[in-house]
């Protein structure tokens, strides 16, 4: 099985002063989410990945920049944009403060029933999961079919696209995605077998990922927990 690694973009400018960007245009990458964009390149540069695939919106495509600049001039990653895991659109609510939205009725609803929330002029969460979900597990396929159960490739979007994604392999309902957080340049791990979903990691901002180059483990869960990951082999000079 292929394994996706799901990076949020690093923190904006919106961020930082408390504003739902949603798809605005122009929102870029504050000093602090640049350097968190870096941080998590310097992570990933030891990951044998065969692609990246990136939302179109600005934050994600410097994030992905970032990742990519921080890897051996040698490794030649292929870039593709997908709309299907872009940001949600928050209709009327994007380009609003977070202070100001909190009062809404509909807040409360984003907070307890995500699964009924439609955002005004917007699309609706569960919208939102179904067309990430699907995008990822079509690039998921789509990579092992190529480069075999071995594939290892990244996927850079956005806060809610990604606990969404992770609350779907995880078998949880909608409803309980909020349980969920996935911080900026966070780095959370799936890999989709046969019989069910992995989730190998969430919303992880530090640690070593060179394991990341070893066999990917047998699909069948171990019982009792397994010995973990096999030592990696040594980087190629």
């Amino acid at each position: 099985m292929a394994t996706v690694i799901l990076v949020r973009h690093g923190r904006t400018t919106a961020n930082a002063s408390g504003v739902l960007a949603g798809r605005t245009a122009g929102v870029r990458l504050d000093e602090v989410g640049r350097s968190q964009a870096d941080r998590t390149g310097d992570r990933l540069a030891v990951a044998p990945l065969v692609g990246l695939v990136t939302s179109p919106l600005e934050r994600c495509r410097q994030t992905s920049k970032a990742i990519l600049g921080r890897r051996d001039g040698e490794q030649d990653v292929p870039i593709t944009v997908e709309r299907g895991i872009t940001e949600c659109d928050y209709g009327e609510w994007q380009g609003r403060k977070l202070a100001e939205l909190a009062k809404e009725d509909l807040w409360k609803v984003v907070q307890t029933q995500p699964s009924a929330a439609a955002f005004p002029g917007g699309e609706s969460l569960q919208a939102m999961q179904a067309r990430a979900v699907a995008a990822i597990r079509r690039h998921d396929a789509a990579f092992e079919a190529e480069h075999g159960p071995g594939a290892v490739w990244v996927a850079v979007s956005h806060g809610d696209i990604i606990k969404s994604i992770l609350a779907d392999a995880l078998g949880m309902h909608l409803d309980l995605f909020q349980r969920i957080s996935v911080n900026p340049a966070s780095v959370s791990i799936v890999r989709y077998g046969s019989s069910r979903p992995d989730v190998v990691a969430t919303n992880t901002d530090a640690g070593d990922l060179s394991w990341l180059r070893a066999k990917p483990p047998a699909e069948d869960a171990q019982v009792g927990g397994g010995a973990g990951h096999e030592a990696p082999s040594p980087p190629r000079s």
